[in-house]
């Protein structure tokens, strides 16, 4: 960046200039502490940009004046907005000059009850409402004024809360633990080359009967029909929908459908050399997976007044105008690729960009069967993973599927489209320049926008946090940083050129709670990484349980490994993740290896070979873990730590069992013993990224006796690791 080095005690003294103040206002931070704890300064040139992407117009002092009263209104609170958060049994705080006193106030609520009073604060001063004990969306009523009051329990639903569903006498839930599994690399006969809903609710029954409580999974968020080259989960079409490339076409209409689509789609030969590879050929299954599904269709809309039929129906009916909408952008890109080969929707005609325009309504019209194929396909995956989580429940699971919420959506994608004007345009999310990546990183996602949050009334992100929650268990939300505050940088400008914009952290928080309540559903945030002061504890009091990996759990004072009696409790706790290496890799130096493939390792000033000094580090760090592994009596003391060919994956895994979480979870690679991390950040075809496929069927892996023993062994130290009331939280009322 172009502003001047600094220490953190000393910002810079300069007077804020007029654009610096107008972005001070709509929300983002003029200066920043980088990765070497300096200060930075966000030059003027990226806030211009940054503010008119935000819609703030300011390219002269008359825009600039017009902006900041704009955003003064939205942000000050001068009148009532469409949606204020609160929580329950305590006041509800009003703007000054939205309630008069003396002025007389209703609130509707959701039961039908309807509370009637008179403001009576003192002129000048914040109105208060009455604390509400009923949490929901209640209606205020203030001179006809209506504004939603979302009242929040004071904290999330929690484990102890899950495990009373299934015994209602206890008061707390024992240590839990479940599995991890990338649902594209399980594999399943018959499954035509990609993992899909059928293999997971086989590893959800079949893991439950081990002992498993939970399957956390890789986000199952709708991708690009029409761009079957984009596949990474973390970069969805719509965070609203689902993949249907994991649909499995007999699951729902039976054996027999399927094996006609088939026929008819001519692609047998294909599904059975895409399901023989050892890592997944996205293009060629998905498009062999779409012509099964089409045939499927075809045959299927032949019929309307079977079951199937009336129960499709119903789905389209309460998927409402958003289902319609990614359907017809399904219809639409599909189309436009073909015609001249424009994926991005701002690259098409004009009237397209918009989908309230009528020539979207006239395109969904003349091709309503190829919009209706969409819907059906959603109707297909809707009910996959609905059954994956009954399986789950149904085999004794407290939690079942635990869905991961990515950060942010692909601008290109339906999400973007159908929700134009609650989504940030011509920007993208990432992080500033850090100790791993000193260039920044600009992931080419999008979020929503700040200003449309509080004009809309969170209309968006609640329409989000239902569809996370509405098959599964779980949460798990991405980067749950991104709800203080995001880096954003401007489309084509490098990832340094970027400036933190700040969000409601505490509406959102309310929001994501009242949700998890009416859910019945735990959230775990992903807290990972350059994490604020308090914010974890922020989490935790309102239920979120933050996540603990192994390869961070270090010694304050040291450079040994913690014990687990000193992990965090309010977390849920893994010995790896999808973009870190498995135990073995670890071991080995798998990552290390692959980071030098691909350029990501330092070179040495001093001369010496960066990777050898890379792996005698691990060498020092392989000889701490054992000796952390021997200090919690699960390894022999007077044993040495085994040779970089024999990872001590049963030990590693008994570790992380011995830890105060309340839940742990354990990924299939560790559990399998395997080398290869699922992901490997800063790659893209020279790793390959979300491609790996387990080597044997989801049943089969059942008959492993190493891996049958692992389960148990795991199931067996969860419940050696009960402390009473230390590992859990203090019971939750429900509200």
């Amino acid at each position: 960046m172009s502003a001047a080095t600094k220490t953190p005690d000393a910002r810079d003294a300069r007077p804020m200039s007029s654009i610096e103040a107008l972005a001070a206002r709509a929300g983002f931070e003029i200066e920043w502490q980088d990765a070497h704890k300096k200060m930075q300064r966000v030059p003027e040139t990226t806030l211009r940009i940054l503010l008119e992407k935000l819609g703030l117009a300011c390219g002269n002092a008359t825009q600039i004046k017009q902006s900041m009263a704009a955003a003064d209104a939205e942000m000050s609170g001068r009148r009532l907005p469409p949606l204020i958060t609160a929580e329950v049994d305590r006041g509800i705080a009003l703007p000054v000059s939205a309630a008069k006193s003396g002025a007389r106030y209703r609130i509707e609520l959701e039961s039908g009850a309807v509370i009637d009073g008179r403001f009576t604060s003192p002129k000048g001063e914040i109105a208060l409402l009455s604390p509400i004990a009923e949490p929901g969306y209640h209606t205020l009523v203030v001179n006809d004024h209506r504004t939603t009051l979302a009242v929040a329990p004071a904290r999330c639903y929690t484990i102890d809360d899950a495990w009373r569903t299934l015994h209602e006498d206890a008061a707390h839930a024992p240590p839990l633990w479940g599995v991890a599994a990338q649902v594209y690399g399980l594999r399943r006969n018959g499954d035509g080359g990609i993992g899909d809903f059928t293999a997971l609710a086989s590893l959800a029954t079949q893991t439950a009967k081990r002992g498993s409580h939970a399957v956390a999974i890789s986000p199952m968020h709708a991708m690009f029909s029409a761009e079957p080259g984009k596949f990474s989960p973390y970069s969805p079409s719509s965070r609203l929908f689902l993949n249907i490339a994991h649909v499995d076409p007999a699951a729902v209409l039976g054996a027999p459908a399927a094996r006609a689509a088939i026929e008819k789609a001519g692609v047998a030969g294909d599904l059975a050399a895409l399901e023989g590879l050892t890592l997944i050929d996205w293009p060629r299954a998905t498009k062999a997976r779409l012509a099964v599904l089409r045939a499927l269709f075809d045959a299927f809309s032949q019929d309307h007044d079977s079951p199937f039929a009336r129960d499709f129906a119903v789905f389209v009916e309460q998927g409402g105008r958003p289902l319609e909408d990614h359907a017809c952008f399904e219809a639409l890109q599909t189309a436009q690729i073909a015609q001249n080969g424009k994926g991005h929707w701002r690259n098409w005609p004009d009237a397209l960009r918009d989908p309230r325009s009528d020539a979207v309504a006239e395109f969904a019209k003349a091709n309503r069967c190829e919009v209706d194929f969409f819907l059906f396909t959603q109707w297909l995956a809707a009910k996959g993973l609905m059954h994956a989580q009954h399986a789950a429940r149904d085999a004794g699971m407290a939690v079942g599927l635990v869905a991961d919420l990515a950060v942010g959506c692909d601008s290109a994608g339906s999400h973007a489209w159908s929700y134009r004007d609650e989504m940030l345009t011509g920007v993208s999310v990432g992080t500033p320049p850090d100790l791993f990546n000193q260039a920044g990183q600009s992931w080419g996602l999008t979020t929503f926008s700040l200003r449309a949050m509080r004009t809309q009334g969170f209309a968006a992100f609640i329409d989000m946090l239902r569809s996370a929650f509405a098959r599964a268990g779980s949460i798990r939300i991405d980067h749950i940083l991104g709800l203080r505050r995001l880096w954003l940088v401007p489309e084509g400008e490098s990832a340094k050129n970027g400036a933190y914009l700040r969000y409601p952290l505490e509406d959102m928080l309310r929001l994501i709670a009242l949700e998890s309540w009416r859910h019945r559903a735990i959230v775990i945030g992903e807290d990972l990484g350059t994490v604020p002061p308090g914010f974890t504890e922020r989490l935790q009091e309102h239920g979120l349980l933050g996540i603990r990996v192994l390869w961070f759990e270090r010694e304050a004072d040291g450079p040994g490994f913690k014990p687990p009696r000193e992990w965090d409790s309010g977390v849920t706790a893994t010995t790896t993740t999808h973009d870190l290496p498995t135990v073995t890799g670890w071991w080995r130096g798998e990552d290390i290896l692959w980071r030098s493939k691909i350029g990501q390792t330092m070179a040495r000033t001093d001369g010496r070979d960066a990777v050898e000094m890379v792996l005698e580090e691990r060498g020092a760090d392989r000889g701490y873990l054992w000796q952390a592994f021997q200090d919690a009596g699960l390894a022999p003391a007077d044993v040495d730590a085994p040779d970089v060919d024999n990872a001590p994956v049963d030990e590693a895994l008994a570790f992380v069992a011995a830890t105060p979480a309340p839940l742990v979870t354990y990924p299939l690679e560790d559990l399998l013993a395997l080398a290869e991390q699922p992901n490997l950040p800063g790659s893209i075809d020279e790793h390959p990224n979300w491609r790996r496929r387990m080597a044997r069927p989801v049943e089969e892996l059942f008959l492993d006796d190493a891996f049958s023993d692992r389960l148990l062994a795991v199931d067996a130290a969860r419940k050696r690791s009960a402390q009473p009331n230390e590992h859990t939280s203090k019971p939750t009322e429900s509200p």
